[in-house]
């Protein structure tokens, strides 16, 4: 039976991960996409990671390419994009998951340096439009996907300032994105993960000194549906409806990702 994915070529933008117990978005994101059939360029500025990620797709039968890049550097993304074309002549999926918040400096906004705004921008918010940017011209060429990852915590009182502002952004960029290249056949969609036990919410978060047990426990209370946290696994077969047919009727979304968090509670 052929995937919902099958034969396309996916870029996924921050498919390593931080180091941790558990597996991250991009990660669960590209192995699943290839599971589904897709030929995966794994992209991340850690390209011991990225191969990492390379050699789980192809235990389990997958393909694609590991690649170094600077999601924040216009010159890498470019050569990440000419590198996919040249060896696969088309792009149909760009899979935006790089973000990072404590991990950047972020802090309220009385406290947080210029310095550490400035780099939250470029991580979370400039590497989306970049990736756009560089893709669209062949994805308009093969009617494809693009799927960022924001965070319910646009929607939320989250207290730092610089993941706050630059995910909500991404929403924007994702509306303006969907309403430029619905005429080209292009779909635009984001996915607003709540509270995930990834090593990107975790491990920064016990690398302050709280206990892990402490902070797994106290996010696993705030989850209605089973009282537990998501997984990264949760993000990926979101994404990958996005990215399917299943949605060709679908852009300019903001998918909630929460276990009935945001529902439930609200800001």
């Amino acid at each position: 039976m052929a995937g919902r994915v099958d034969g396309k070529i996916a870029i996924v933008v921050g498919a390593g991960q931080t180091p941790g117990e558990t597996i991250g978005n991009g990660r669960a994101t590209a192995i699943v996409l290839a599971r589904e059939g897709a030929q995966v360029v794994v992209a991340d500025r850690d390209l011991g990671s990225a191969e990492e990620t390379m050699r789980m797709l192809v235990a389990e039968g997958g393909a694609g390419m590991a690649v170094q890049t600077d999601a924040t550097s216009e010159a890498a993304v470019k050569a990440l994009v000419e590198a996919t074309l040249a060896r696969y002549g088309r792009i149909d999926i760009l899979h935006n998951n790089v973000g990072a918040s404590i991990a950047l400096g972020d802090a309220v906004a009385t406290d947080i340096t210029e310095e550490a705004f400035d780099r939250s921008f470029a991580v979370n918010l400039k590497s989306a439009w970049l990736a756009a940017k560089h893709a669209l011209p062949a994805l308009r060429e093969s009617q494809g996907s693009i799927v960022s990852i924001s965070s319910l915590a646009v929607l939320q009182a989250y207290p730092l300032v610089g993941y706050k502002t630059m995910k909500a952004a991404v929403v924007a960029l994702t509306q303006n994105l969907a309403a430029a290249n619905a005429q080209y056949g292009v779909r635009v969609n984001t996915i607003l993960p709540g509270l995930m036990n990834t090593p990107m919410a975790i491990e920064a978060r016990v690398a302050q000194g709280r206990p892990r047990e402490e902070v797994v426990g106290s996010r696993d209370a705030k989850i209605p549906l089973g009282r537990k946290m998501g997984t990264a696994w949760d993000v990926a077969k979101a994404a990958l409806f996005l990215h399917s047919d299943d949605a060709r009727f679908i852009t300019g979304v903001s998918l909630p990702v929460d276990g009935g968090e945001w529902v439930s509670y609200g800001g």
